[in-house]
């Protein structure tokens, strides 16, 4: 079952990671919207990335360690959308699926962070 769940959430972090490149896709093509892109794109693909590597950790230290920085991940890139919404450079209804399920992830790593 744990191992089912693993590679669920492997699944749905690559998912949110390809679906924050597409919408950083969608910013200005301004010095700042670059800027932002940038961090939207690393904060969003970052998530999954740590989340692999927690699930290939050495030690169960290593493993909460992995999954705080997938929280903190979650987290910052739900602030970017914050952003790009508080600016209007995206419709709130575009942003409102990568938003929640960054929310989603956020309670989802909070919670297995605490289990361990």
């Amino acid at each position: 079952m744990k191992k089912e769940f693993a590679k669920l959430l492997e699944k749905r972090t690559r998912e949110f990671a390809v679906r924050i490149i597409r919408l950083s896709m969608e910013l200005p093509n301004t010095p700042e919207g670059k800027a932002l892109r940038n961090q939207i794109t690393k904060s969003g693909s970052s998530v999954g990335a740590n989340y692999r590597e927690a699930n290939r950790a050495r030690s169960k230290a290593d493993f909460k360690n992995k999954i705080a920085i997938c929280e903190s991940e979650a987290s910052e890139t739900q602030y970017w959308l914050e952003i790009v919404t508080e600016l209007h450079w995206l419709p709130w209804k575009r942003i409102q699926p990568e938003y929640d399920e960054s929310s989603e992830l956020v309670a989802l790593f909070t919670s297995i962070g605490k289990k361990l």
